[in-house]
């Protein structure tokens, strides 16, 4: 692992485009305190004239666009070396600075709901500046029947440091004082094990290794199972509570409301995933038979049926890749990524020490939209570039083509243009492949990724609604139920054929989304809008492509589900999940009739 100071700038985000000194970011930090401490004085005024609103919504504008900036520029910093204090220090005070923002605005919203419609359509006419904040408004007046009094949205924001406390807890927990103890990795040599190294240790080829990682991680989860239960279900309780108090029949509905859909969707997702179980079902026997199984079991289902192709990829090599997919976008989107990714450092590249894992895109209005990556070149590292790629691009899109204010897509749309990247990337390479071996090497990972991302997030899904819904009813939330309840759904999914080893009843855990309330079953509807948007892209050519273009432009301008019907895809209609089924389907099709046709 590389000391960050000896990796090539070349490789590095450039954030002296956010902030060039210190000085520069401790002069917006203390821009924004001075607008948080005079914000107050909006209360009184903000109600009583057009010009008032105009004034009070535009000074919270500029405090959430400059804020935004501090925070990008204070967590990228953090995220290249976590164990270094002064970018500690200054996560921490951004943070702080945050809460302090939502505490003096507390009254924005609430006031808005104030108004009438009436009264608001006449201000628009009198103050054309409020215009542009239609949507914001909007969107606040929509909350109406579910906002609380005065006072207790003014005890709600004060209180932000306290709420969702649980997440964090868990995280901490599982993540800094549990320990997992060490196995014997594939040499021979022990290893620690922990939650991070977990999944890759499954994919190893060697299955003692697997199984000897599986029982180790869950016999320490299986100790602690009261304790889970416990965070798990405080965090549940305090949802339901709110969203009882904000007069919400649900803790899924209030959920949906604010990703402005409803839970027919989120249903309608289970029903269809529900129905096509016996499609996973195949996976999982094609699995079986290519492992060389008797019998498929829960430390087996994350090792690949191929073995990394020896093809490696430099950096630039990857970039390259990418951006031949993305030429079919036309002249914006590819000299905009070509550019970004070649020479305005929008990508942090190398595995450092201290620096944090995975890879995401990053940014707001303001700055650049940052990659994060930990790349080792492989296949998988170059389809992430092409994933957080496509983040970036429709940030880049977002931000252009909007006010700041209206830039921010929702998280309900948010990973449909990196999976359509990725999964056009796939889709070209298998078109080019010259041999199986490639070929059977990117169907494995296509296939994972249908696997992981419709059918895994779907049970997920399933099993936070069934949660909720005890709680909802009063039942406790005991390690017990929540196992069983658990249990029952890796039946279903998982199928008669694949071993229900005992220890996967505690896999709920180890799953820190379950602390962000309903928000796996969007990378399912994503993940299936993409899917529907890459057949037109592949049949239709240019003439869909500018549809396509013109989605990525609606930033936070229209609702998700409206945004997605300028791209001509109708999330209320189940044939958009059909689809990605069929597709994921059509894979396993592919992989079993070249893999056969070598056995012969």
């Amino acid at each position: 692992m590389l000391d960050r100071k000896n990796i090539d700038p070349k490789y590095k985000w450039d954030l002296t485009k956010i902030y060039p000194t210190e000085d520069d970011f401790k002069a917006d930090y203390e821009a924004v305190e001075a607008l948080v401490k005079a914000f107050p004085a909006h209360e009184k005024t903000m109600c009583q004239s057009a010009k008032g609103l105009l004034a009070a919504i535009d000074d919270d504008a500029k405090i959430g666009y400059t804020l935004s900036k501090l925070y990008v520029y204070a967590h990228l910093y953090f995220d290249t070396d976590n164990s270094n204090n002064v970018h500690q220090a200054r996560m921490g005070r951004v943070r702080s600075l945050a809460v302090a923002a939502s505490s003096a605005s507390w009254f924005v919203g609430p006031y808005i709901l104030r108004l009438d419609e009436k009264t608001v359509e006449e201000w628009f006419e009198e103050e054309p500046g409020l215009e542009t904040y239609r949507r914001l408004i909007f969107k606040v007046m929509r909350e109406k029947s579910h906002t609380l009094s005065d006072e207790c949205e003014k005890l709600v924001a004060s209180m932000g440091n306290a709420l969702g406390s649980h997440g964090n807890i868990r995280g901490i927990f599982a993540n800094s004082d549990l320990q997992f103890g060490k196995i014997r990795d594939e040499n021979g040599k022990y290893m620690q094990l922990t939650d991070t190294n977990y999944v890759s240790t499954l994919m190893k080829p060697q299955r003692n290794v697997r199984r000897a990682a599986f029982n180790c991680l869950y016999k320490t989860y299986g100790q602690f199972g009261n304790t889970f239960a416990t965070m798990y279900e405080a965090y549940v309780k305090e949802r339901i509570t709110f969203a009882k108090i904000n007069k919400f029949k649900s803790s899924l509905e209030a959920s949906t409301f604010r990703d402005e859909v409803t839970p027919v969707i989120y249903n309608s997702l289970i029903k269809s995933v529900r129905s096509s179980l016996p499609v996973i079902h195949d996976y999982y026997e094609l699995k079986r038979e290519v492992l060389g199984l008797d019998r498929l079991h829960m430390y087996d289902v994350y090792t690949p049926l191929i073995g990394e192709c020896e093809s490696k990829y430099t950096y630039e090599e990857a970039v390259e890749e990418v951006l031949e997919t993305v030429k079919v976008f036309g002249e914006e989107y590819h000299s905009t990524l070509t550019e970004g990714l070649k020479e305005r450092g929008w990508v942090d590249v190398y595995p450092s020490k201290g620096k944090r894992g995975g890879a995401y895109s990053s940014g707001c209005p303001g700055t650049e939209p940052y990659i994060l990556l930990n790349f080792t070149e492989t296949f998988d590292d170059v389809s992430t570039l092409a994933h957080e790629a496509g983040h970036s691009m429709h940030s880049y899109f977002s931000r252009k083509y909007n006010e700041p204010h209206n830039s921010d897509y929702t998280i309900f749309v948010a990973e449909v243009a990196s999976t359509v990247n990725e999964l056009l990337l796939a889709h070209r390479k298998l078109e080019e492949c010259k041999s199986d071996a490639e070929k059977l090497s990117i169907l494995d990972g296509l296939m994972e990724t249908y696997k992981g991302t419709l059918y895994r997030q779907t049970m997920f899904a399933e099993f936070e609604r069934n949660v909720h819904r005890m709680a909802e009813k009063g039942e406790p939330l005991t390690a017990d139920v929540l196992n069983k309840e658990y249990m029952k759904l890796i039946r279903a999914y998982f199928g008669p054929k694949v071993a229900k080893d005992r220890q996967i009843a505690y896999e709920w855990m180890r799953i820190p989304h379950f602390y962000t309330n309903f928000y796996v079953y969007k990378y399912a509807t994503c993940i299936s809008a993409a899917s529907a948007i890459v057949k037109r892209i592949e049949t239709e050519g240019e003439a869909y492509v500018g549809q396509y273009i013109e989605f990525l432009k609606c930033g936070g301008s229209k609702s998700p589900l409206d945004s997605l019907l300028v791209a001509g895809i109708d999330m209320s209609d189940p044939k958009v999940v059909d689809g990605a089924i069929e597709d994921f389907a059509s894979a396993i099709k592919q992989f079993r009739e070249i893999y056969n046709s070598q056995a012969k």
